[in-house]
Order: structure tokens, then sequence, then C-alpha cells
């Protein structure tokens, strides 16, 4: 009886544990076959019923086989109790129904009344056969084993109150989370609704770009931090210690050793000699030579500390992350005309060593560290002076509202002045790129009227205005930049006016066309220009004349410049310079091409690789181009692999030798649209293929930000159902947020 007491407090225990309807069936059921025992062991202990048992024992022989049946009687009792025992786990970890337990359960009852009767025998021999201290002993042994269930019990029961406290913990930060993620939906759409609609304002004043500005001025970068003691700098094997100053500018030598700058004689040269005014006295006395000095350790720690930082933990980086936001928070952002407004670049560039790009000659000079007393700082009258670094002092503060910088400095690589500006989704940006799309929609009104004249100029008598006439050509036609005079320690780059001889090459017949022009120079970025192109006839003699008694280096352009050119377009159109002509031909080939490229049967993913090589027409008039990403190789082979995969998953859907039955109808319904959306899916895999293909070394981008007026690309997505964020991603969205709000479908350039 003992057992089955216990079987009716586990049963109680599961029913503690779980509120479930399976734990309380099954306790219902283990108190019913308790009952059931009970009944039987007050109808077993009459006298009538020991004395048939003392007949029935006498009847079935030996004691021994009494033993035996004993034993049978126990293994009995506990692989009855083992048996209930895995039901009640089994239904808490819900892998059998309540259903299959209640026949467990009666196939185990068919054998109770047997069982218990051989139980109740066992038990009446022991009480006559042994002394009463052995009786109390079981009563005792039997309180402490009720004892240690209740209190196994006791322990589970807490357990189990635990558990519940950590899922009720979880479901409440879940609901916390669910909370904050609908908080921030909920800012982020009252951000939207309270964003400044500027464009829909009237504009300020001629020369004015605002009335009030404040801000907090550039953040500058932290102080340089000694190496350690064990990290040395070793020159001609021996180790040195070098001065602040000096060992500052040793650092950012030793963290570019990795790279191919390092190797060139002109970056080596430039940084020694650099290096070298900044050293002590003493210093330069014993490093005379960058071959004998040993970066080696340096190099190694830098390393170490950027795999230390790659390999921090969740939150240590946001920590990091979360300092990052509040140094954001307190520097990027102005207030202009009462609008919190996004600074762009409010961080001063650290000091470092000037890089360059082609073969820069002053690569490897050292960008010397901006302090406070070089920074001039412009705000409104009435606002609060942005507060400098402890120590320091502005070189200046001024209040001029005819410019739209906020702080600024003039570096010293090439004396050129810096500015801390806004965002390009800011106000004073916006406003700049509307002003310069609408000058680029009025020269259609004037174009006509402009390339008369400068074909008249081809012919005229005096040389510089026929240099003027083919100049423009050049850039109405090839969307050439003006390019302007260089010194001799800048880069050898060139635009259109400062071409030379040696960057043309004149072929009076190639490819069966006439009169071609080849071009090869460096353009901005040092990016080569290398293009043939068929010119008229009269241009093609206006070349050779001027070219005639001239040596390769000398100037194809010499009687012109970019001022003068500029100046000349003015004259003709107010507003008018060759980089709005270049902006006119950008966004005129846009728009004819998606004319051209799209139609209405296309779907989106059609539609959007129809878009992309009409920026790609334009990337490749502008000469925006770009070195193959280093990762296209490996991403174009998991592309392809992902096509691969879906032929895979296609083939078994096109079988259908199936006889025909109402489940055959329906397999093949299910086969055929999973198909269809495998081939779906695959076809917008193949354009991705294709779009990624001819735009490898394509800079789609240049001439979507600076070239394109937005509101093309507006109109086109709004005419042909086409998603804005297909084409523009949340950034430029916001840069373009006038364009989105403002163009209807109908819109022309």
């Amino acid at each position: 009886m003992e057992s089955l007491d216990g079987n009716n407090n586990l049963g109680a225990e599961l029913h503690e544990k779980s509120g479930n309807e399976e734990y309380s069936l099954v306790q219902k059921e283990i108190t019913e076959e308790t009952n059931d025992h009970k009944k039987h062991s007050k109808s077993d202990k009459s006298p009538n019923h020991v004395e048939k048992e003392k007949k029935t024992h006498k009847h079935r022989g030996s004691r021994s086989d009494q033993d035996s049946n004993n034993k049978t009687t126990k293994g009995s009792s506990n692989d009855k109790k083992v048996k209930l025992d895995a039901k009640v786990k089994r239904t808490e970890n819900g892998s059998a129904s309540v259903k299959a337990l209640k026949e467990e359960e009666e196939e185990i009852n068919i054998f109770a009344p047997i069982t218990d009767y051989r139980e109740i025998r066992r038990s009446t021999k022991v009480k006559r056969d042994k002394h009463n201290h052995k009786g109390s002993t079981e009563k005792e042994s039997t309180a402490n084993a009720t004892k240690d269930k209740k209190q196994d019990t006791e322990r589970k029961r807490k357990s189990l109150s635990k558990d519940c406290d950590e899922v009720k913990n979880k479901k409440v930060k879940k609901e916390v989370d669910v909370d904050d993620k609908k908080s921030l939906k909920e800012k982020k759409a009252e951000e939207e609704a309270n964003k400044w609609k500027w464009w829909e304002e009237g504009k300020l004043s001629d020369g004015q770009k605002w009335s009030t500005l404040e801000h907090n001025g550039p953040l500058f970068p932290p102080e340089y931090e000694p190496l350690p003691s064990n990290v040395p700098f070793l020159y001609d094997g021996e180790p040195v210690k070098l001065s602040l100053a000096t060992e500052e500018v040793a650092t950012f030598y030793a963290k570019m050793l990795d790279h191919e700058y390092t190797t060139k004689e002109i970056f080596q040269n430039n940084f020694f000699t650099d290096w070298r005014e900044v050293m002590t006295e003493s210093e330069r006395r014993l490093i005379k030579k960058l071959s004998k000095c040993d970066f080696s350790s340096i190099h190694k720690y830098f390393v170490e500390k950027a795999e230390e930082k790659k390999n921090m933990t969740k939150e240590e980086k946001q920590v990091l992350k979360d300092e990052a936001n509040k140094l954001t928070e307190h520097y990027g952002y102005c207030l202009l005309d009462g609008h919190k407004e996004k600074i762009g670049n409010f961080r001063v560039e650290p000091p470092g060593l000037f890089r360059g790009r082609g073969e820069h000659p002053k690569m490897g000079k050292l960008k010397k560290r901006v302090q406070p007393e070089d920074v001039i700082i412009n705000c409104s009258q009435d606002a609060k002076i942005p507060d400098p670094p402890v120590g320091h002092r502005w070189k200046r503060v001024q209040h001029d509202n005819s410019v739209t910088w906020l702080a600024s400095w003039v570096e010293n690589i090439h004396a050129h002045i810096k500015y801390i500006m806004l965002n390009p989704s800011s106000k004073l940006k916006g406003e700049k790129d509307w002003q310069k799309y609408e000058t680029a929609r009025k020269l259609k009104l004037s174009v006509d009227s402009i390339r008369s004249e400068y074909r008249k100029a081809w012919t005229a008598r005096e040389m510089k205005q026929r240099q003027r006439g083919v100049a423009l050509y050049f850039i109405d036609k090839l969307a050439l930049r003006a390019g302007n005079e260089k010194d001799d320690d800048t880069a050898d780059t060139v635009g259109c006016c400062s071409l030379r001889v040696e960057h043309i090459t004149l072929h009076r017949r190639l490819d069966d066309q006439e009169y071609v022009v080849e071009f090869d120079f460096l353009g901005k970025d040092s990016i080569r220009y290398y293009n043939k192109v068929p010119v008229e006839k009269q241009v093609f003699k206006n070349l050779k004349l001027f070219m005639e008694s001239k040596n390769p280096e000398d100037d194809l352009f010499d009687r012109i410049s970019t001022i003068y050119l500029n100046k000349k377009l003015n004259e003709a159109m107010p507003g008018l310079t060759a980089k709005v002509f270049r902006t006119f031909n950008a966004s005129t080939t846009l728009q004819e091409q998606l004319k051209k490229l799209t139609t209405d049967d296309m779907t989106v993913e059609e539609k959007i690789l129809a878009y992309n090589r009409a920026n790609r027409a334009v990337a490749i008039l502008c000469n925006h181009q770009r070195a193959a990403p280093k990762t296209f190789e490996k991403s174009m082979q998991l592309l392809q692999e992902k096509v691969r995969s879906i032929f895979f998953y296609c083939v078994p859907c096109q079988k259908t030798d199936l006889f025909f039955s109402s489940s055959s109808v329906r397999l093949v319904e299910k086969k055929e649209k999973t198909l269809k959306r495998l081939l779906e899916q695959l076809k917008k895999l193949q354009l991705q293929e294709t779009d990624r293909e001819e735009n490898k070394v394509i800079a789609l981008g240049t001439s979507k930000l600076n070239y394109l007026d937005p509101r093309i690309s507006v109109a086109w997505c709004k005419k042909n159902n086409v998603p804005v964020e297909k084409i523009y991603n949340k950034t430029h969205r916001a840069k373009f947020a006038w364009a989105i709000d403002m163009t209807d479908e109908n819109f022309q350039f």
C-alpha cells in the first residue's frame, strides 16, 4: 500500500506542477485506482478471507513456493509503479495522449486484484510470524519514507515555482521589448510626422542662408596615448626611446607597414622628411636613415589591438556604441532656424600620413593635428558660442549667414580650407541641390542657341574663339569636366581645358569611322579616361591646327582657361557653368534611356534592371568607373550556386507521370504552384546576376547622387509602380526627401 500512496502523492505533486487537463486526468485515474486497492485491502482482511487464504496456501504447496510468489508479487507491484511513473512523465512531456494512457491503465488493472491478494497474504504471514518490535520498525521506516517524499515534493514544488518565476520574468521582459519596439516605431512615426518640410516654406532673401544657427562646435580626436614600455622602436637593431611627438608620427607609419604605400619611394621620402622635423635634436643626430628603422614591434602591437577590438563581447561593443551615440547626440546636431538638423562631418580629421590617389607627389607627408586655435566658428549673433576644449580657445568666432558652414580651418598639406557642413539631408544642402537641377532644367531652353554659337566659333578668325568652340563641343558631347589649372606638386589629373597634346591622337579613319579622336588621360581621382570618338570634320581640322608646332607636353587649348570658359557660358545663360552642362546631359540621358528601356509588361525586377542600365549609360558618359569589388567573385559564385539549387528543385516539380485521381490532381496543382514560385525566384536571381556583371567596374552611385535630377527617378517609380526604396536607400531618401514629396508621375526634366 505504501507504493500506491506514493503514487498518489506523485500524482498530487504533478497536479500542483501544472494546471493543464492531462495532469488532472492522470491524477484522477491514479486516485481511483488507489481507492480500489483500499477497498480490496479491507475486504481481504476479514476472518473468512484469512481462513480462505490459509487453505489456499496449504493447497498451493511449500514455503518455498510462497516465497517465490512473494517475489513475484513484489516485482509485479514495482513494475506497476514504474509504469505509472513512466505514464506520468510521458504525459508531462506531452509525448503520449490521455487516451493511450487510459488503455495502459486498464491493462495494469487486470492484474491488480491478484497483486493485492498476494501482497495482503504476505503481510498477514509476516504479522503472524514476526515479533511486535519489528512491526514498529516498519512503521518508523514508512514514516521516514513518507517524510522523505514530502521533502522531495516540497523541493520539486519550490523548483517549479522558481521556474515559473523565470518564465514570468521572461514574459515580462518580452512584453517590455515589444513595448520598446512599439515605442520606437511610434517615435519614428512621430519624427516623420514632425519632419521639417522646408520646401513648402518661402525662401529667404537673396544671399541669406539662415536666420538662426546654433551648434556645439566640432569634435576633436583624442590625445595620443604612449606605447607600452614592452613595445620598442628599433634603430639599427637597438631599442630607442622616442619623444612623445616623434613616437606618435612613428605609429602612423607602423600602422601602414602592410600597405603598398610604404613600399613607394616617394611615400617613404616624404614621411622621413616630415618625421625628422618633429624629432628632437638628439633624435635627428641618431636617426638618419629610414632603412635602419624597425617598426615591426609597433605594427604587431596595433594588429593585436585591432584583433582584440574585433573579438570584443557583445556587451563591450554595446558600451562603445552607447558612448559614440552620446557624442553624436551632442556634436552631431545643430539648430537651424529653430529646427534640429543633422551635421555631416562633425569630427575633426585626426593626424596621420597623407595618401592621395594615384601617384600623388605629396603622399606620405604628415597631416598635422588640428588644434582649436586653428578653427573658426560660425553661428548666429544671439546663439550660445560653443565651448572649446579645456585649456584652448577658438581662432575666431563669426556670424555670417551668407555661408552654410559651421566651422572651418586650413589643412597643412595643400593649404585648402576644410569645413564642417550640414548633412546632405539638411535644408541647406537640399536647397542647393534643388537649385542646381533647376538651373540644369533651364538649360534646355537655351541649349540650341548655345550649340549654334559654339559651332560658328569653329570657323572664327581668332584662334581663341576656335579653341573655345571646340572645348565646349567636348564638354557638351562627351560630358568632360572643364578642368582647372594645377600646381606642380599636385596629382597629374586633367580636364577639358587642361588637356595636353600627348593626351589625344587623331585618326583620319579608324574602325570604319572617319575623323576619330582617341583620348587617353587621367581624370578626377586619377581615374583613366580612354575613349575613341568620331567627331565632326571641322572639329578634327581644328584639333590638327591646335597641335601644330607643339611638343607632347604642351597644352592643347593654350589660349583659354576654365575661368574664361565659364564666363562665356554665364553670358549665354545666367548661372551656366561647365558642370551645369554635365548635369544637363546626364539627366537628359537618364530620362531618354528610361523611356527607351521600360515597358508596361515588365516585372518590378525587370524594371529595376532597366533603370540600372539607364543609370549605367550615364555613368559611362561621365566616366564614373571603379575597380571591381574585392568580394565580387565570391558574391557571384554564391549567386550562381543559388541559381543551380533552384534548377535542382525545379526538376521534380516538372514530373507529371501520375495516375488520375483526386489526390493526384491536388498534387499536380501543388507542384504547379511550387514550380511557378521557383521559376520566379530563378528569374530574379538571373536578373541580379546580369546586373552585377554589367556594373562590375561602373560606379552608378556617383551620377545618381550628384548629376541625375532625383525627380526623374521618383516620377519613373510612381509611373511604373516601382517602390522608391528599390532605387534609393534610406540615406538617399533622406537626401532627396524634397523630390520624393513634391514630384508626381508626370514630371519631365
